[in-house]
């Protein structure tokens, strides 16, 4: 993708350079009367109310809600940050029993380090080809550390995974990628989704014979195409808070006339090949 004239890099800087203005998703709980009755319990002391998991999203929106205020900053001078510690235990809670085994609550609040406020600010529920429970979240966090003595605000997205317990659904895997504010600016086939398209599809497996406009509806971003072996395409991309397209969900329709998801992966099955020849 080529920046051509002043008009185009202006829409580009805005595109890569601006942070989210996208209201809060997390803003289910008054801070204080959620943590109260657990405010002197380890987090092996607690039991999780059914009521915040009888449902992924119910799930997910409480997870995110009671972590909103959560500090790990390892000390402010201006003294106590949100609910600072206090939300953690509960939320380790959310995590199920397998997931917990593998992710001890001193590596999981470590893994918060540097953390003084969270904001989730997209959750989607995505298909999954396993038929198993899979989300697509992104956070906006305000974070900072005792050496630079400032805050600044980070941005990540991922995947989580849940599955039914009996208690109520709980989380049972978290992927979170760090995002970059500069490798899509000077970088920029690989963020957009119909440059992707493109070249993945297009020259990397010769799969496209006809690409069609692309549909948008909020940060969703559909582009179908049809294929040169007669079927029709459809792959999701979700725009983050950088500007950058990440790709979700690939679908064939069946001769039934049914969208089918699928999985493929055209860095091994086609650039790999094309190189080995």
């Amino acid at each position: 993708m080529f920046v051509r004239n002043q008009k185009d890099i202006a829409a580009y800087h805005q595109k890569y350079f601006r942070p989210s203005c996208l209201s809060a998703l997390n803003l289910r709980f008054d801070t204080w009367e959620t943590f109260s009755p657990f405010y002197d319990k380890t987090h092996d002391q607690i039991l999780l109310p059914i009521e915040l998991t009888k449902t992924p999203e119910d799930t997910l929106l409480n997870y995110f809600s009671i972590l909103r205020e959560a500090e790990n900053l390892g000390g402010r001078s201006c003294g106590s940050v949100g609910q600072a510690r206090i939300p953690f235990p509960l939320a380790y809670n959310f995590l199920s029993k397998e997931y917990q085994r593998k992710l001890s609550y001193e590596d999981y609040l470590n893994s918060f380090a540097g953390v003084g406020h969270t904001s989730l600010i997209k959750l989607c529920r995505l298909p999954d080809i396993k038929q198993g429970i899979r989300f697509f979240y992104e956070i906006e966090t305000i974070e900072g550390f005792k050496e630079k003595r400032n805050e600044y605000f980070g941005y990540y997205y991922g995947f989580i995974q849940l599955i039914d317990e009996k208690e109520g659904y709980r989380i049972s895997d978290v992927q979170q990628i760090g995002k970059d504010f500069l490798c899509a600016p000077y970088h920029g086939w690989s963020h957009d989704a119909e440059s992707v398209v493109e070249v993945k599809y297009g020259n990397w497996c010769k799969l496209i014979q006809k690409i069609y406009p692309t549909t948008k509806n909020g940060y969703v971003k559909n582009i179908y195409f049809h294929g040169n072996d007669g079927a029709d395409y459809c792959i999701i991309f979700f725009t983050l808070t950088n500007g950058t397209d990440v790709e979700v969900a690939q679908f064939r329709k069946a001769r039934n006339g049914k969208w089918k998801l699928i999985k493929m992966k055209p860095e091994e099955e086609c650039l790999t090949e094309k190189r080995r020849r």
